[in-house]
């Protein structure tokens, strides 16, 4: 009897939990069908990797689902390049969502009157826009609405006293609209943020929202009759040279209108003192530490700049990011490094996506050449190639953005942590660095016919994947720049001796930059060092010298010798590297082959050779010679 009802209640709860798996399930595929049917009807420049048969929850582009997998919480697609009206009947069926983000496209019409459908909807970001009519009057169905930015449109009419309702909104920003009539008293005690600035407004400002600036008013007709605006941050209010009424009576006139004055001086100096501080330091952080302001309102930002149409971010077919340049200006940021053509920053988006921007300096090109190196540079798809995900082309500023690669590059492995707690390069993960390497240069031969040229070879240029191989970034630059003056410094190492415009070198010498940098695998040294005499000595000619005396065993890095069994492949890595970097470019061999000679060398492992960590000691027939060499200084 028991055992019956036992198996009752089980096949009942079987059924519910069924009954939930399939409810969720078709939740979720009546919002993957609303999306399909608004990315269906509504035209758009950026590609959109939505499809029938990708999952959607793991791999649509600007989709957030919730923790359960079962329905659509966040849309966010910033500058896809939509323009025309909002199809009815799409995204007003994802019921659960709550951020909603459209800002920075082309989209026209009105207000979409199905939105009321999204009782969720915590934040909603139409900005930079071509929206258009009144805005909606009942705004009561969103009671959970916390940030609303509709700035930058052509939205028209009266503001809506059901704002008044929304208890939880912290921002409001209305402005650069067609906005008229008098603003509603909003007595909204959350609100932190508001901008109406920019409409056809009259009338008096609310007592409710005299808290806030008056900039955030500007560019309408109204009044502040109850009492004087917030002033601007750095403002001092004005001195008061008159004696107040309660001063003793023993301080005479002069006396009093001294120190009165004094005071004023005073204060102005303080204010006139902070606010050199604060630029000081905001350009300093902008010179040195690359740390980009923040918006106050997550997730999304709350106020948006306009933005030029035809200047915008351009992504490559495949990338699966959603941000915009705004998001990269207002993102945190840290320089990574200077390098020949740029500085580049590490950039952390709101939604922990890691990026790399290089900010590109002296490019010489216009935007028409630019944009089809960039088309080149943008198509290359190879495991050791660091992918160029999107770009950016303005007058004034020129943008590349890749992944962020957490390994580093292999100048920071080989140079960047000195001491005895350094970790040294291990001569299999040297090997591993060199073949990826090349064979990503070899790639990149390949492109625009066969004419494609790195240009920029260097080890602070080869990153590691997480495979542990190299791969070269910052290829396809040197075209668009002006052109190098012969450097003084480390990257002096790299160039080929032929190498008179940096905009004409050829992929000869993308082959003696790679030679370069095997030597300073094989060396642990630097391409170019300054001794303790105030000599340049290139790493180059150090070790032709070294070779010509038959030193060959003081060539290679101390750090290397103690794993022994791999003299013979020193030795043939040192061969490929001077073949490499020898004087007459068309002596050089083809990037193809040198990727095929280090697969050679590998080749001479056996599999019961132990790596280079676990080999046992044993004498090597290239151990230092006794004599010293002119090996330029660590």
């Amino acid at each position: 009897m028991m055992g019956g009802a036992l198996c009752i209640l089980s096949s009942v709860l079987l059924l519910v939990v069924g009954a939930g798996v399939l409810r969720a399930n078709a939740d979720l595929a009546g919002d993957k069908q609303a999306l399909l049917d608004f990315a269906d009807n509504l035209p758009h420049s950026r590609y959109l990797n939505w499809t029938e048969s990708s999952p959607v929850c793991s791999n649509w582009v600007g989709v957030t689902c919730d923790k359960d997998g079962s329905r659509v919480i966040a849309l966010r697609l910033p500058g896809v390049g939509f323009h025309g009206p909002i199809p009815a009947n799409t995204l007003g069926r994802l019921s659960d969502l709550q951020i909603l983000s459209l800002r920075s496209n082309a989209i026209t019409g009105s207000f979409p009157s199905d939105f009321a459908n999204l009782k969720n909807l915590s934040y909603l970001y139409l900005q930079s826009n071509k929206f258009s009519g009144p805005l909606p009057r009942d705004f009561s169905v969103w009671k959970n609405l916390t940030i609303l930015n509709l700035s930058n449109n052509a939205f028209n009419g009266s503001i809506p006293s059901s704002l008044a309702t929304l208890t939880q909104l912290d921002g409001l920003n209305l402005a650069s609209n067609l906005l008229s009539g008098e603003i509603p008293d909003l007595q909204l005690p959350q609100l932190q943020l508001l901008n109406l600035s920019n409409n056809n407004l009259h009338g008096s400002v609310p007592k409710s929202l005299e808290r806030f600036p008056s900039s955030v008013f500007a560019g309408n007709d109204l009044s502040f009759p109850n009492s004087t605006p917030h002033p601007s941050p750095f403002i001092s209010p004005p001195c008061d040279l008159q004696p107040r009424s309660k001063t003793p009576r023993m301080l005479n006139g002069m006396a009093l209108l001294a120190i009165v004055i004094a005071g004023c001086l005073l204060a102005l100096a303080s204010v006139g003192i902070l606010i050199f501080i604060r630029r000081s330091k905001r350009k300093g952080e902008e010179m040195f530490s690359g740390k980009l302001p923040k918006m106050r309102m997550s997730p999304e930002k709350a106020i948006s700049r306009s933005q030029d149409a035809n200047n915008r971010l351009v992504f490559f077919e495949g990338c699966n990011y959603a941000f915009d340049l705004e998001d990269l200006l207002r993102a945190s940021a840290e320089v990574l490094g200077k390098g020949t053509f740029g500085i580049s920053y590490k950039a952390i988006l709101e939604d922990a996506v890691t990026v790399v921007v290089k900010r590109l300096k002296e490019v010489s090109a216009g935007k028409r050449e630019f944009e089809q190196q960039m088309e080149i540079v943008g198509g290359i798809r190879h495991e050791n190639v660091v992918e160029l995900k999107a770009y950016y082309y303005s007058k004034d500023e020129k943008l590349m953005v890749y992944d962020y690669y957490s390994q580093g590059s292999l100048s920071t492995l080989l140079h960047g942590k000195l001491g005895e707690d350094r970790t040294p390069l291990d001569w299999d993960s040297r090997m591993r660095i060199a073949l990826g390497a090349a064979r990503g240069i070899a790639r990149v031969h390949l492109e625009n016919n066969g004419r494609l040229v790195h240009g920029n070879v260097k080890s602070s240029n080869i990153l590691i994947n997480p495979q542990q191989y190299g791969c070269v970034s910052d290829l396809g630059l040197a075209a668009v720049m002006s052109s190098l003056a012969p450097p003084i410094s480390r990257a002096a190492g790299y160039r080929a001796p032929e190498v008179t415009d940096t905009r004409k070198a050829g992929q000869p010498s993308d082959v003696y930059s790679f030679g370069v940098v095997l030597l300073e695998l094989l060396t642990g040294k630097s391409p170019v060092h300054a001794t303790g005499y105030g000599e340049m000595v290139h790493l180059v000619r150090w070790v032709h010298s070294v070779v010509r005396e038959e030193w060959t065993a003081e060539v290679f890095d101390v750090e290397l010798m103690r794993y022994p069994n791999i003299e013979e492949e020193l030795v043939e890595m040192l061969q490929i590297a001077m073949a490499c970097v020898v004087r007459m470019p068309d002596q050089r061999p083809k990037m193809a082959d040198v990727a095929k000679m280090i697969e050679n060398v590998r080749c001479l492992e056996t599999n019961n050779r132990p790596s280079s960590e676990n080999r046992s000691e044993r004498s090597s027939p290239l151990q230092p010679a006794v004599r010293s060499s002119p090996a330029p200084s660590q």
